[in-house]
């Protein structure tokens, strides 16, 4: 199945937290250069078919993984593997900058279930798995 093409290599993509800008992308990955707006926060989420890394490249992450949760700087990074339960927020001032790589049998946006959104979007019914 191929991505529907929300996002094109390149282009930037506005999301209520922030933005992003698709770097690469392949039916196995796909690298994301990401901007969290101070104080904003991405949902709640989980992927069942894929795996995610995220490097700080400036700012400060609040960084949610199951149960655990902590801050990265610049230059450190976390992993999250497929059906763990994450979230990515900036408690600073400045806009926090991560480059995300995805890897896995899907890396499309149709794979997000979401469980807790400040926009809303946590009671969507096309979140189903796939």
């Amino acid at each position: 199945m191929e991505n529907k093409l929300e996002e094109q290599i390149g282009e930037l993509v506005r999301r209520p937290w922030g933005t992003y800008t698709l770097l690469e992308i392949s039916k196995k990955h796909k690298v994301k250069n990401i901007t969290v707006e101070p104080q904003q926060k991405l949902s709640l989420q989980m992927h069942y078919h894929r795996y995610e890394s995220w490097v700080v490249v400036s700012g400060i992450a609040c960084v949610e993984i199951e149960k655990d949760k902590f801050l990265l700087k610049q230059g450190e990074s976390t992993f999250i593997r497929a059906g763990e339960k994450h979230r990515l927020s900036n408690p600073g001032r400045i806009p926090l900058k991560i480059i995300e790589v995805q890897l896995g049998e899907l890396v499309d946006e149709t794979d997000i279930v979401r469980f807790d959104d400040d926009y809303g979007r946590a009671d969507k019914t096309d979140n189903n798995p796939l």
